[in-house]
């Protein structure tokens, strides 16, 4: 009985440290228990222009290296309190959005806490029938012992540099799950 006792006292207290160590994310992202799975593919045609009196964004993901073997990072895309969508592995997607100001948060999902804390936000306003192009930028470089150095942000993009990413790239897709 005392066993059970003991192991029942365990798990709770590892239950509450596990909640005490979620991350606390910015206004701009969505709910942390939500994640994505993420599929890309190569796409001939170029997104279609915005809704008429809407602007759109390409949420755009520049990744350098794998983080390890076969794994890349999968980035989570807050807009306005809520879940865009995500990409991985060089890849973007599109979202139309009403004129005015707008919100964003980009979010590596990872299990391992390190990583996790990867968040960046950025706000601008948008205009009707104009396109905007933010990335989030994961550059990873070694650092000896079979460690990695991680840099990431969230940036706007010029609308040439834009254009290319969305042309180099994969078009990527999801599925959520909590």
């Amino acid at each position: 009985m005392k066993t059970r006792l003991v192991v029942l006292i365990l798990c709770a207290f590892l239950v509450t440290a596990i909640q005490a160590r979620a991350t606390i994310l910015p206004d701009a992202c969505g709910d942390d228990s939500i994640k994505f799975d993420v599929k890309t593919e190569t796409s001939k045609t170029p997104p279609a222009a915005p809704e008429a009196g809407k602007a759109q964004i390409v949420f755009i993901e520049n990744e350098n290296h794998a983080v390890g073997p076969f794994m890349y990072a999968t980035v989570r895309y807050g807009l306005d309190g809520a879940w865009a969508g995500a990409n991985n592995n060089n890849s973007y997607f599109v979202v139309n959005v009403e004129p005015g100001v707008h919100h964003l948060c980009a979010s590596w999902q990872s299990a391992f806490g390190r990583i996790k804390k990867n968040i960046d936000v950025a706000s601008f306003t948008a205009e009707p029938g104009k396109v905007y192009y933010f990335a989030a930028n994961v550059k990873v470089t070694p650092a000896g012992d079979n460690q990695v150095n991680i840099d990431f942000s969230l940036s706007p993009l010029n609308d040439d540099e834009g254009k290319y990413r969305v042309k180099a790239w994969k078009l990527a897709t999801w599925k959520t799950n909590k």
